[in-house]
């Protein structure tokens, strides 16, 4: 038993060696997107070109960063870590449902939670980076948000479903969470 347990040790180790790396934000968002090293590394290089849709449906809670949208700045992050130029890197992320409460103006998150809206910092560091951010008309007629509540850069589609099939005949492939 002891020398079992001896053998996995030694198989193991690496592989959580490689898995207990620290965390670190950077090198294009730096509050935001925190990834982690993976040796011995990758096989990704400045000729890598990623287009990649995101789906965002589940708000976070009130005050609270979204995971998924903090999704679209390590997903940055890492490959720019990783030796893919930021400007091989199309994003685009479509809200709907709940989640388009996260895109509210701050004005307008104070209205209806009482409290900023912790979301604006990741949104705008997103908008910087030429990531597309479209909300759903659909999602927002339903509960009755106009443009004007959302955040400066948000896009409106017609529709979630219209979005996605948009950006996929641009050749953005879908990221699930």
């Amino acid at each position: 038993m002891l020398k079992t347990s001896a053998v996995l040790i030694t198989f193991l180790f690496p592989v959580f060696s490689v898995l207990a790396q620290d965390f670190n934000t950077g090198p294009l968002i730096k509050d935001f997107g925190a990834h982690a090293a993976v040796e011995p590394g990758s096989s990704l290089n400045s000729a890598t070109s990623l287009n990649v849709s995101f789906d965002l449906a589940k708000k976070a809670d009130s005050g609270k960063v979204n995971r998924s949208m903090n999704s679209l700045a390590r997903f940055l992050n890492m490959h720019v870590a990783n030796g893919v130029p930021a400007e091989n890197i199309r994003l685009a992320m479509v809200v709907h449902g709940d989640a388009l409460f996260d895109l509210l103006g701050n004005d307008s998150y104070q209205a209806k939670y009482g409290q900023s809206n912790a979301n604006i910092p990741l949104i705008q560091a997103l908008l910087q980076n030429q990531v597309r951010i479209i909300v759903c008309g659909q999602s927002a007629a339903y509960h009755k948000v106009a443009q004007s509540d959302l955040l400066p850069g948000v896009e409106v589609a017609l529709s979630a479903m219209t979005a996605h099939a948009l950006l996929q005949q641009q050749g953005y492939t879908l990221n699930p969470f």
